[in-house]
C-alpha cells in the first residue's frame, strides 16, 4: 500500500463532495479532510493526523482513452502527533497531486510541491525512502490493477522522516 494524504483522507473517512467549489472555477470540489490515525503498523506508534488548514480542492477528468484524473490542488496543513508521546510536528503538505487511473485499473499517483508519503516498511525499503516522510520535489508512483507498487522515485527530497522526528 503505498499512501498519499490524499488517498490517506479516502481511506480513513473523506470524500470528495458535491459541493463546487467556485473560488476555484467551473467543476472544482472541495475536498473534505476529517482527523485520522495512521496505525502503528507504520512507524511502531499510532500517529494522530489532523488537518488545521484543509482548503484543498479537486477536478475529475475524464479522458477518451477511458482513463480517469484527478487533479488536486489548495492549501494543506497536517498535525502529526505520537499517540504515546504527545510529540507533534506541523508541516506543510499542499502538493499539488495528478492521480491517473487507467481503464485496466492500473494508476499512477504524480506528486509536486510537498506531500506526505507513507509506505509499509517492505515498500520503504524496496524503494530507499522512509516509511513515512514529508517530500518535496516530485514523486512519482505506479501501481498494478490491485494497488501494489510497481515503481516509486523521487525527483527531489525528503525534508522530513516523520517517524524519526516523531519516535
Amino acid at each position: 500500500m503505498i499512501v498519499a494524504l490524499g488517498a490517506l483522507v479516502g481511506m480513513f473517512g473523506g470524500v470528495v463532495t458535491a459541493s463546487p467549489a467556485l473560488a476555484r472555477g467551473p467543476k472544482w470540489e472541495v475536498v473534505p479532510a476529517d482527523p485520522f490515525t495512521l496505525p502503528a503498523t507504520f512507524c511502531g506508534f499510532d500517529i494522530g493526523v489532523s488537518l488545521p488548514v484543509s482548503k484543498e480542492y479537486s477536478k475529475l477528468l475524464k479522458a477518451s482513452d477511458g482513463s480517469v484524473i484527478t487533479l488536486t490542488t489548495g492549501a494543506l496543513t497536517a498535525s502529526l502527533t505520537n499517540q504515546g508521546t504527545g510529540k507533534t510536528i506541523t508541516v506543510n503538505i499542499s502538493g499539488p497531486s495528478k492521480f491517473t487511473t487507467f481503464a485496466d485499473g492500473s494508476s499512477v499517483l504524480a506528486f509536486k510541491g510537498l506531500t506526505l508519503f507513507a509506505l509499509t516498511p517492505a515498500q520503504a525499503k524496496q524503494f530507499g525512502l522512509p516509511i513515512v516522510s514529508v517530500t518535496a520535489g516530485a514523486v512519482t508512483a505506479s501501481l498494478d490493477p490491485d494497488g501494489n507498487p510497481t515503481s516509486v522515485s523521487l525527483r527531489g527530497h525528503v525534508q522530513v522522516d516523520v517517524c524519526a522526528a516523531l519516535g
